[in-house]
């Protein structure tokens, strides 16, 4: 379709009352989207505003960062908005993109592409592009190849992305296999806008996820990264999840998560895992009090993915995992660390992980204050996220075995929380500090130091605080059962 019949036909099309003040509200809160459209005109160059910035506006979620496209190349975009921006910025001058900033609004202006990879390496080839129709083709999905012209304020949507907005349908401009062809990382996103925007996926499109699973092994551990955290953290993971694992994606990079599904037979019934765990993630994001928390979801998602190796079924036929929390632990580190996830985040999940079976026992009247001052201190600031997480991992339909599990952890809390006051549980150490122990055994700096404080660190935990005297009369009596003094 030629860039005139498009605008033609965009012309004909009817927009609601609803879709026509969504646009209007876009510009009315953007002033300077018109102003900077009047400057590339007086330039001779054309402006669009683009993509996400139009459905999102269109969805009526417009944010701070604008996207646009034009025919100018970086150096001319560069000599529109000098003098005019507030900040500009050419990190992405390599594809094309200059940044800059305006009246609080950050925008990014992109040179008309013809981007595709080479189908071999994990890098896109750009080549500079020649018109907004063509531009809008190499889109991924249909709902982010629609354009509004500054300053004139044309909508310009040439491959239906307006009813399939309304539809919240995922489809591509072209055939699914050339959009997925030219960034395989597209598969990942329309799981991902599964999630974010409640949207299902087009059966042309689920097709091709399926069928060219594979070709994801040529994107970057980082990028794969970022989409599935924006996919965990969307409105309904859970649709994203499923389809990662209905359409092989999973395999490629989140292996576990299919893994979940244990076979099951009837002489060794246990729950479905998989299932559980996805009910597990639903159940922790009805408890995030903040928006997304991306380290309870991952816990979530990874906490049981110990059982498959741990899975054993005992002589009467019972199935079970035992420590299935400790190698999940494992196995979740090795997999964020795979994905390239920060260190500090990766020690929170399989934090977590490790954890999250602690509390079972505590019901049966077997946990002394000792246990819970454990409890507390190995969560550390964890400990909100590792109730949460406890709590959600209660899937049960026994209704009396459910109701019995929340009040035993209701009371836990309780006593957390009493013995807290009594004892500044977020902050125990123990009684003596370095200084002390040197000054009473006579020691310099070193191991045993180090030996000794954790000795009286784990009295504390046991016995509660001590006075200053009982407490160097366990050094003490700790120093000379290790033969440090006479």
């Amino acid at each position: 379709m030629s860039e005139a019949a498009a605008s033609h036909a965009i012309d004909r099309r009817e927009l609601t009352s609803a879709q026509r003040n969504a646009v209007a509200e876009l510009l009315r809160v953007s002033p300077v989207a018109d102003e900077l459209g009047r400057r590339f005109a007086a330039a001779g160059h054309e402006l669009h505003l683009v993509g996400g910035s139009v459905r999102d506006a269109l969805l009526g979620r417009l944010g701070e960062d604008l996207d646009f496209c034009t025919d100018a190349h970086p150096d001319q975009t560069l000599d529109v908005v000098r003098g005019w921006a507030e900040a500009i910025w050419e990190t992405g001058r390599e594809f094309g993109t200059i940044g800059c900033q305006r009246d609080g609004l950050r925008l990014e202006i992109t040179t008309f592409r013809a981007e595709s990879y080479d189908q071999v390496t994990r890098n896109p080839l750009v080549e500079y592009g020649t018109s907004l129709v063509e531009d809008l083709r190499r889109r991924d999905f249909t709902v982010n190849a629609m354009a509004v012209s500054l300053p004139e304020h044309r909508f310009t949507d040439p491959y239906g992305g307006l009813a399939d907005l309304a539809a919240k349908v995922v489809r591509t401009p072209g055939t699914p296999a050339e959009s997925f062809g030219d960034d395989p990382l597209r598969m990942l996103r329309a799981a991902r806008f599964a999630a974010q925007l409640r949207f299902s996926v087009h059966p042309d499109v689920r097709a091709a996820m399926s069928r060219m699973a594979p070709d994801l092994d040529r994107i970057t551990a980082e990028r794969i990264r970022d989409e599935f955290t924006k996919l965990l953290c969307g409105a309904d993971p859970i649709a994203g999840l499923r389809l990662l694992v209905d359409t092989g994606l999973a395999d490629r990079f989140l292996p576990e998560l299919t893994g979940l599904k244990l076979e099951i037979d009837e002489h060794a019934q246990h729950k479905d895992v998989y299932e559980h765990t996805l009910t597990v993630v639903r159940n922790a994001i009805s408890y995030e009090e903040d928006g997304p928390d991306f380290i309870l979801r991952m816990a979530a998602l990874m906490h049981d993915v110990g059982k498959p190796a741990t899975k054993a079924v005992g002589p009467d036929g019972r199935v079970s995992f035992h420590h299935h929390e400790v190698v999940g632990a494992r196995l979740t580190k090795a997999r964020m660390k795979a994905l390239r996830y920060p260190k500090d985040v990766t020690s929170k999940v399989t934090g977590l992980v490790a954890l999250h079976l602690r509390f079972y026992g505590y019901g049966r009247g077997e946990w002394t204050d000792s246990a819970v001052r454990r409890y507390v201190t190995d969560a550390g600031d964890l400990l909100s996220q590792l109730h949460k997480l406890t709590r959600s991992d209660c899937t049960t339909r026994n209704r009396r075995k459910a109701a019995q599990l929340a009040a035993d952890y209701d009371a836990l809390e309780e006593r957390i929380a009493r013995i807290a006051a009594e004892e500044d549980l977020a902050r125990v150490r123990p009684d003596l500090d370095g200084n002390a122990i040197m000054e009473l055994l006579g020691v310099p700096p070193g191991p045993i130091v180090g030996r000794a404080w954790k000795h009286l660190k784990d009295l504390r935990l046991e016995r509660g605080p001590l006075d200053r005297d009982t407490a160097e009369a366990e050094l003490l009596r700790w120093a000379r059962d290790e033969g440090i003094l006479g």
